[in-house]
C-alpha cells in the first residue's frame, strides 16, 4: 500500500454490495413486468408486415388491365414500390412491445419504471464502491461489470426519454443484465481494495471509464444486430408465402422492420467508434506514462486493436463496398464478439500487465 493509500471503508463496501443484490431483485421485476407486456400485447391480432408484403408482391405483379374508356384501350401499369436502400422489404415497423394493447401498453410502463427503478438502485452502488475506497470504481472486473451494465441501462432510458422507439430492446436489456450481474456477484466478487500503484493514475478516469462507455454503447448496437436477423428471417418468410407460427407472428410484428433495426444497429456503432478510437489511443498514453512504453504486445492491447479493426471494417464495408443487411450484421456482431472476448477472455484466461488478467 502506497503511502497516500487510505483503508477501504467496509461499511460502505457493504452497502454497495446491497444496493447491487436490491437492484437485480428490481431488474428481475421489470423482467417480469416485459413478459407480462408482452404476453399481454400478443393477443391483440397484428399483421402489418404481412399485409405491407402482400400488397407489394399484389403492386409487383406483372399483369396488367385493360379497361375500356370511349371505345379506347387503356393500360393500367402496376404499381412500383420502391425498396429501402437496405434492400429489405418495405414494411411498416412493428407497433411496439405491448402491439397497441391497453393492458400490454399499462405493463410496459411498470416495466420501464422498474427499469429506471433498478438503474437508479444500480448507480447509488456503483457510488458507493467507490467511496468506499475514494477513487474510480472499475479498479478491477467486478467494478467494471457494474458499471457497464449501469451505463448500458442508462444509455437505454437515455434513448427513451430523447422519445426514440426502443422500448423493444428493454427485454433482451434486462435479460442480459441479470446475467451480467450475476457473474458479477458470484465469479467477479473482489473485496474493496486499493489499486495497485500501476493503475493509480488520473488515466484510470479516462481509459477505462471511455471503454466501458464504448463497451456498453457497442452492447446496444449487437443486440439491435440480433433482433435484425429474428425480423429479416421473419420477414423472408411472409414474403416467401410461408405463414410463421402465432407466437413468432405476434413476437415479431412488435419489432422495427428489418430496415430499421439495420439501420438502428449502424447508427449506434457508427456513432461511438470514434470514442473506442480515443479509447486505444489514451491506453497507449497511459502504458507510456506506466510501463515506459507505448505498445507491448499485450494481449489487452492486441485485442483492443483487432476490435478497433473489426468494427473499422464494419464502417468501411457499409460506406464503401455496400455491406448492408445480414452480411453487415454477422460482422457487427463478429466486432462485439472480439470486444467480449476481450473483456472475459484476455482477462481470464490470458495473462499481461493488465490488473485484470489471471483474475
Amino acid at each position: 500500500m502506497t503511502p497516500l493509500a487510505v483503508a477501504a471503508n467496509e461499511n460502505l463496501a457493504q452497502i454497495s454490495n446491497y444496493l447491487i443484490y436490491s437492484s437485480m431483485a428490481v431488474y428481475t421485476l421489470a423482467f417480469l413486468a416485459h413478459i407480462l407486456e408482452w404476453t399481454f400485447g400478443s393477443r391483440s391480432k397484428v399483421a402489418r408486415t404481412a399485409a405491407a408484403l402482400t400488397a407489394s408482391q399484389a403492386a409487383e405483379a406483372p399483369a396488367v388491365q385493360v379497361r375500356g374508356k370511349g371505345g379506347t384501350a387503356v393500360l393500367d401499369k402496376p404499381k412500383v414500390i420502391t425498396r429501402s436502400a437496405t434492400g429489405s422489404r418495405d414494411v411498416p415497423d412493428g407497433p411496439g412491445a405491448a402491439g397497441g394493447d391497453e393492458q400490454g401498453d399499462l405493463y410496459g410502463r411498470v416495466a420501464v419504471s422498474l427499469t429506471a427503478l433498478g438503474f437508479l438502485i444500480e448507480a447509488a452502488g456503483v457510488v458507493a464502491r467507490a467511496l468506499s475506497v475514494q477513487r474510480a470504481p472499475w479498479g478491477n472486473m467486478y467494478e467494471f461489470s457494474i458499471t457497464f451494465s449501469t451505463v448500458a441501462v442508462g444509455a437505454y432510458l437515455l434513448l427513451l426519454a430523447l422519445k426514440k422507439n426502443v422500448r423493444w430492446l428493454g427485454l433482451i436489456l434486462v435479460t442480459t443484465v441479470l446475467l451480467d450481474l450475476g457473474i458479477a456477484v458470484k465469479v467477479l466478487y473482489t473485496d474493496s481494495d486499493q489499486l495497485v500503484p500501476a493503475l493509480d493514475s488520473y488515466w484510470l478516469w479516462i481509459h477505462v471509464s471511455t471503454a466501458i462507455f464504448c463497451g456498453a454503447v457497442f452492447y446496444i448496437g449487437a443486440a439491435g444486430a440480433v433482433l435484425y436477423l429474428f425480423r429479416d428471417s421473419y420477414e423472408s418468410h411472409l414474403e416467401a408465402g410461408r405463414t410463421p407460427g402465432r407466437f413468432r407472428t405476434s413476437v415479431m410484428e412488435r419489432l422495427p422492420s428489418s430496415a430499421s433495426l439495420d439501420k438502428f444497429s449502424y447508427r449506434i456503432n457508427a456513432a461511438v467508434f470514434p470514442l473506442w478510437t480515443f479509447t486505444i489511443v489514451a491506453g497507449a498514453i497511459w502504458a507510456g506514462d506506466a510501463w515506459g512504453r507505448y505498445w507491448g504486445w499485450d494481449p489487452k492491447e492486441v485485442w483492443s486493436f483487432v476490435t478497433w479493426v473489426a468494427y473499422a471494417c464494419y464502417l468501411h464495408a457499409r460506406a464503401t463496398a455496400g455491406w448492408k443487411g445480414r452480411k453487415a450484421a454477422y460482422l457487427a456482431l463478429f466486432a462485439f464478439a472480439c470486444w467480449i472476448w476481450n473483456y472475459y477472455g484476455v482477462n481470464i484466461l490470458l495473462s499481461g500487465k493488465h490488473s485484470y488478467a489471471g483474475v
